[in-house]
């Protein structure tokens, strides 16, 4: 295990219906590079993943309901897609709040697949370049955001990738970003 992102905390926002490659690869990055991450959620208890947003996939215990957390516990913010996950985030004021309070800290948020719409929802994509599922563009540019279509795209802080198959660069950038800042908490 690599101590790259040693002291870095990592919240994962989703609720049912995520996508679990999305959420499992980007997680297993954070902790392999050293770093922790806690999965934030909507409700208490466990939330369901999919498999192609139709097929069950594992089960996963929530470390905190998003209402309770605080920004300045977490060195990024990761939101992983699949298109149920999103949708339920963006009508939880919360989660919108939680999401539109990260990133205007300029703290790192990682998003992925049909992620932006809670980006959208959060009014926070207005003059910023991302990627996203092609189905999702539309509704960034409605929303006052560039649309590019890469594998990985970085607009300072803010890291988008398409779909699944851009998980390895989409992680690679995640550590990478995590690697350049101080963790919360770190000695000045």
């Amino acid at each position: 295990m690599s101590t790259e992102l040693q002291g870095r905390r990592v919240a994962i926002l989703a609720a049912d219906g995520v996508e679990e490659v999305e959420f499992v690869q980007p997680r297993d990055a954070v902790v392999d590079a050293g770093g922790r991450t806690e999965l934030l959620s909507i409700g208490a208890g466990k939330i369901q993943a999919m498999n192609h947003d139709v097929e069950a996939a594992g089960e996963y215990a929530v470390d905190r309901v998003v209402g309770e957390a605080s920004i300045a516990d977490y060195d990024a913010l990761v939101l992983p897609g699949g298109t149920t996950n999103p949708d339920k985030l963006r009508q939880d004021a919360a989660a919108v709040g939680f999401v539109r309070d990260f990133v205007e800290s300029g703290k790192p948020v990682a998003v992925i697949c049909h992620g932006p719409w809670t980006l959208v929802e959060a009014d926070v994509v207005r003059g910023r370049t991302l990627t996203s599922y092609p189905s999702v563009r539309t509704d960034i540019r409605n929303a006052g955001g560039t649309v590019v279509d890469r594998e990985v795209v970085r607009d300072g802080t803010l890291i988008s990738s398409r779909n699944p198959d851009d998980l390895p660069a989409f992680c690679a950038a995640l550590v990478e970003v995590l690697a350049e800042r101080e963790p919360v908490g770190a000695a000045k």
